[in-house]
């Protein structure tokens, strides 16, 4: 059988080795033993490292010596610091953009510029702001109160985006996070605010041909009915019809429409964006607006798309190779899909030094019809677990023919068998409309 080598370490990257270990080897560096990777890497008779995933000599190292001829990437970090450059270097097969491909998501002013050129229509006004000067005068002349929106430049783990009147409250509050969000990198956006329902569109990509996999409705806020601050996703949910209630076809059209043109615009000198591409956008009553790309999966909507994959995650990856991906190779199920994310109670709120100590019981969740998936938890032993590092901790999903009975689904596996210290929204399931 052949190997695969996946980096990275977060639920994401859970439910992308369970794939993976269906058809290959799989071969792991991470900094600490996340349970389902290793679960998954056990099976396939693959093998982990621990160790750090940026270390490219130790990645370089561990390739050679298990001689891989496949790598899969979808962490943020890891792409743009050219994790998959260094794999083609070495001849491996590839899933995930270079850092070039993916520099859509580690640069917004790149991805919006793009954007401006292959569909102005889509773009939401904006400002890319260079100095403290041009930001005063900027927000001065444009804003009466704090209905603007504040992007820094670089990657923030979904949670440096701020909005007026949510994020931030004034005007003034809105400067100071601006101010410090330049003196961080040197430019910030300065957008405005606009009314519309935010959804997301993920597709898969060869490099030429774009697959669009069902449409995923994420959950950012930290609470029940969208309260608290931003996280980097607290559940997400995915209907049987691969639709959102809001949108239509006509609306999915359009963002992958643009974008496979943005791919084009990547890829005209050579291929460097291969794999998952996520857009954010807005329906707005003048049209779809775009908000921002990601060149990989989103975290917690991967657990969703991925679980309703019907076709081999392996024939995927080999017709992306191939450059023949479509529809007819690449094909998703039916059904409703339901994910709710556990977390510490300091989770986006405070940072603690202390691990958050809990216990789970996977077999008894596993027989209620749901699946577990760890994030930044490793195993103490038997049924406890502590987290490693402020990030989220464990992912429940389960799938049903229609979104209310994977809802219940989820939480009846929840119940009495997940740790009453951990937090997690008990609202999943309910869209709220901003």
């Amino acid at each position: 059988m052949e190997k695969c080598i996946l980096l990275g370490n977060g639920a994401r990257e859970a439910v992308i080795a369970e794939k993976i270990s269906e058809g290959f080897e799989l071969y792991c560096i991470m900094p600490y033993e996340n349970p389902t990777i290793s679960e998954f890497a056990q099976k396939s008779n693959g093998k982990i490292l621990i160790g750090d995933p940026f270390d490219k000599e130790l990645v370089k190292k561990f390739i050679k010596e298990e001689d891989i001829t496949n790598c899969v990437i979808s962490s943020d970090n890891l792409l743009r610091d050219g994790l998959i450059d260094l794999a083609r270097q070495l001849g491996l097969k590839t899933f995930g953009p270079t850092s070039l491909g993916s520099k859509i998501e580690w640069s917004k002013t790149y991805a919006l510029d793009i954007v401006q050129k292959i569909a102005p229509d889509m773009v939401i006004k904006n400002f890319e702001v260079r100095s403290k000067e041009e930001l005063r005068k900027i927000i001065d002349e444009n804003y009466q109160d704090d209905s603007f929106v504040i992007k820094p430049e670089g990657l923030t783990g979904g949670k440096g985006v701020k909005v007026g009147g949510i994020h931030f409250k004034g005007k003034e509050e809105g400067y100071k996070y601006a101010l410090s969000c330049l003196e961080d990198s040197g430019v910030v956006i300065v957008q405005d605010k606009v009314e519309g329902r935010e959804f997301t569109v993920t597709g898969l990509t060869d490099g030429k041909n774009l697959v669009i996999t069902p449409t995923t409705f994420d959950y950012p806020y930290r609470f029940d009915e969208d309260k608290g601050p931003g996280t980097g996703g607290m559940g997400c949910l995915s209907f049987e019809t691969g639709l959102l209630p809001f949108l239509n076809k006509e609306d999915i059209n359009k963002c992958a429409e643009l974008m496979k043109k943005v791919i084009e615009y990547i890829n005209r000198d050579s291929n460097e964006f291969t794999g998952p591409i996520y857009g954010g956008f807005f329906k707005c009553e003048n049209g779809i607006k775009f908000i921002e790309f990601n060149a990989r999966f989103g975290d917690p909507e991967a657990l969703n798309i991925l679980n309703t994959l019907e076709t081999p995650f392996k024939e995927v990856f080999y017709n992306i190779q191939k450059q023949e991906l479509s529809e007819e190779n690449c094909k998703f199920a039916k059904k409703a899909i339901c994910t709710v994310y556990m977390v510490s109670p300091n989770y986006a709120i405070a940072s603690s030094k202390e691990p958050c100590k809990y216990t789970l019981n996977k077999e008894e969740i596993n027989k209620k019809g749901a699946k577990v998936y760890f994030a930044s938890s490793k195993r103490v032993e038997g049924n406890s677990y502590e987290s490693v590092g402020n990030s989220r901790l464990v992912a429940i999903v389960a799938e049903d023919e229609n979104l209310e009975k994977a809802k219940q689904k989820v939480y009846k596996a929840i119940e009495g068998n997940v740790d009453s210290v951990l937090n997690f929204r008990k609202d999943i399931g309910t869209i709220y409309i901003h």
